[in-house]
């Protein structure tokens, strides 16, 4: 990992904790709620994601197959 993309995660991180202690300061109750179920929200967002992976590859695949003859011939597009 680039020291460009860990800068940017330490960024993204400070701003949602910042947003958080916002949140805990007007609303703590909801606060404390979204630290519960963020965790649980994530892990039900899993399959989604696998599923979403899975559909890229395949359209990948399909590129790549559908792309094949011309690469072969030899376009360079």
């Amino acid at each position: 990992m680039s020291l460009g993309v860990a800068w940017e995660n330490c960024v993204k991180l400070l701003i949602l904790f910042i947003a958080w202690c916002i949140l805990f300061v007007l609303a703590w109750p909801v606060a404390l709620l979204v630290l519960v179920l963020a965790p649980l929200v994530w892990l039900l967002s899993i399959p989604f994601r696998l599923v979403g992976l899975c559909v890229s590859a395949v359209f990948a695949l399909m590129k790549s197959i559908l792309f094949l003859p011309a690469r072969i011939l030899g376009y360079r597009g």
